[in-house]
């Protein structure tokens, strides 16, 4: 067993999320995130930064089907893609989240470069959010200048810097960096979430043990009981970012 280490009581807790416009696990994993979040009274003890990982950096630049881009990075057949979308379609189905099979595919790097600009503003989490759900939602497609700087606008940016940065490199390096410590870290693949520095946890868990990692690095929620401790995260030893 690794010793819990917890912040003092009422103290900010970072949670850094590695992450991937295009992943429905992503998709699925963050709003879990979110529920276990709000399910504590001291929900807004917690600071969730998003974190740039890009799964697939030689994607085209193009539109494409996901149908394809999947083919392209998977292999298998049309019906393989199908088979592979219905299950998480499923799944997101399940817990109250939309998800159409009707979205394109292209190279992510702009909108990583966005996000990190919003992360700046203190508003990246919100921004990849309603930007990933609308995506998954079938009703945005994020690779639009216009369409991004639009939902830049709606969560307090500046649309018009959102262009800016399209057009440019700006935060290029960034995102690099930001890809490559998460390696280091030991992601192996999105979603990828670290807690206080202290806890990593990869794939898309589910609540409760979302709940398990918040009160180990925040402590238990007030006249609740201790909730059990699972083993398949890692555990990390890292000075603050």
């Amino acid at each position: 067993m690794v010793e819990r280490v917890t912040q003092p009581e009422g103290a900010e807790v970072v949670i850094e999320v590695w992450s991937d416009l295009g992943c429905p696990w992503c998709y699925v994993g963050h709003h879990r995130l979110q529920v276990a979040i709000a399910q504590r009274p001291d929900a807004d003890r917690f600071d969730i930064r998003m974190r740039s990982f890009e799964l697939n950096p030689t994607a085209p630049q193009e539109l494409e089907t996901i149908e394809k881009a999947f083919i392209r990075a998977h292999g298998g057949t049309a019906a393989h893609f199908l088979q592979a979308e219905r299950q998480i379609q499923a799944i997101a189905r399940g817990e109250g989240l939309a998800f159409s099979l009707d979205r394109p595919s292209a190279n992510t790097f702009g909108l990583h470069r966005v996000v990190q600009y919003a992360g700046d503003q203190g508003r990246g989490f919100a921004l990849f959010s309603d930007v990933q759900d609308g995506f998954f939602a079938g009703t945005l497609n994020p690779y639009d200048p216009d369409a991004l700087a639009g939902v830049a606008e709606s969560v307090g940016l500046d649309g018009q810097r959102v262009r800016e940065i399209l057009a440019s490199n700006e935060y290029a390096e960034r995102v690099r960096a930001d890809r490559s410590e998460g390696l280091a870290l030991g992601a192996t693949g999105v979603p990828f979430v670290v807690l206080d520095r202290r806890v990593a946890a990869p794939g898309a868990q589910k609540v409760p043990v979302y709940g398990q990692l918040l009160e180990q690095v925040a402590g238990p929620v007030p006249g609740c009981p201790t909730l059990g401790s699972d083993e398949r995260h890692r555990h990390l030893s890292l000075p603050a970012r």
